[in-house]
Order: C-alpha cells, then structure tokens, then sequence
C-alpha cells in the first residue's frame, strides 16, 4: 500500500463507473459482442475490449467499425437496445456499499463516467442513486475523458479547488483524466497507473481516510 504524499482531506470523492464501482468488462463484452454479431462482424478481440472498457459507446463504435460503411446503421441501432439485460452482467464491487455509507455524509460524491445513457439505468438497478450527489456522464459534457470537463463541472458545482478533490479510476484514461484536472487520483486495481496513491479495494481506502496517512484526516 503506498504512502500518499502531499494529499489533503477530500471535499468530493469523484468516482469512474465501470472498473470501479462495477465489475463491468464481462457486460461490456456481451453487449459489443452482440452489435458486432448482429452485423455479421467476429467477436472482440482482447485489445478491442480494452478499447471498448474506457471509451464512449459512440467512440466504441466508431472505434469497432472504423471505414465501415455500416457505422451509422450500428449507431442507430445502438439506439434502440435494451440495456437491462447485460445490466445483469455486472457485478458490484465488494465492499462498495460499506464505503459509501462510511463517506456518507461526511464527503460530498459524484460519479464522472463515459457512459452516456445507460448510467441512471445503471444506478437505479442497483439502488445507488442515493449515494451520489452528482453523476456526469458524457452526455452531460462536449468532450468526454480524458478531457477534463467532467471533472471541471463536478468542481464548479461543488465550489471547491481539484485539490479538494479525489478521483478513482482504474484506466489510462482515468488517470489522464485526473492529470489533466489537476484532481489527486486514486489507481484502483491498477498498479500499473501513475497515481497519487494505488489501492486493491474500497476497505483499504477506508482505512487511508481512518487513519492519519493523510494531512487533516483524524
């Protein structure tokens, strides 16, 4: 477990979505699976479903039939799925709810995630919605990440500085997400990120905020 260095006690806990709230690779495989299936495409590729597990649906896509005459038919089928069935696919982390309701109140939450619309659907599945005090998704900002709006706009809201802040992602593109706000980053499950801290699970950032690692925490 790494020592933080030069971290102070949070405002806002900014959390990404798939990767760190859920275990989502397995649901996201299903879906992308199933568009390029029912486009008589082959299934993904491994480096394809790393693509897929941080990127926009409408990047992924794009990403998947890139100088494929079929792209926008993809787009708008894309647009009629149900995604209440691989919904089921995913899978909370363990000792999520425990962390959240050892935050709450204390800390202000969000959720900045390149989902688009299935986030509410998401949240609302698995009981989450009270949990969170903002949720920006890429429908709610012009470039999603690694742009840094989605962070700028929890910030503004908030009214605090990005040092007051913590974002938790598990992906390069969390992590340039974090870079390029100005926001400390928490590496979840990914020791191979640069970060401000790397962390195995929600109980063992509980006890970064329990104990006295951190400048303000009592």
């Amino acid at each position: 477990m790494d020592t933080p260095l030069s971290l102070i006690r949070p405002n806002v806990i900014i959390f990404d979505c798939d990767g760190v709230l859920f275990d989502s690779r397995k649901a996201n495989q299903s879906f992308y699976n199933h568009l390029l299936e029912h486009f008589e495409k082959p299934p993904l590729a491994e480096t394809d479903l790393d693509y897929v597990h941080m990127h926009t649906a409408g990047e992924s896509i794009h990403y998947l039939f890139r100088d494929n005459p079929i792209r926008d038919a993809v787009l708008a089928y894309n647009r009629t799925l149900d995604y209440a069935p691989f919904i089921r696919l995913m899978e909370m982390e363990p000792g999520l709810i425990d962390f959240l309701d050892y935050i709450r109140p204390k800390f202000k939450t969000a959720v900045s995630t390149n989902r688009s619309t299935t986030i509410g659907q998401v949240l609302q599945t698995f009981a989450l919605e009270p949990y969170f005090d903002l949720v920006i998704s890429s429908l709610d900002v012009n470039q999603p990440k690694p742009d840094p709006e989605s962070i700028f706009k929890i910030v503004d809201y908030f009214q605090v500085t990005p040092e007051q802040c913590w974002y938790i992602g598990d992906s390069e593109v969390d992590a340039q997400t974090a870079g390029r706000a100005g926001v400390p980053f928490v590496a979840y499950k990914n020791s191979t990120l640069p970060a401000d801290f790397h962390v195995q699970g929600f109980s063992e950032l509980k006890d970064y905020l329990e104990g006295s690692r951190i400048q303000g925490v009592k």
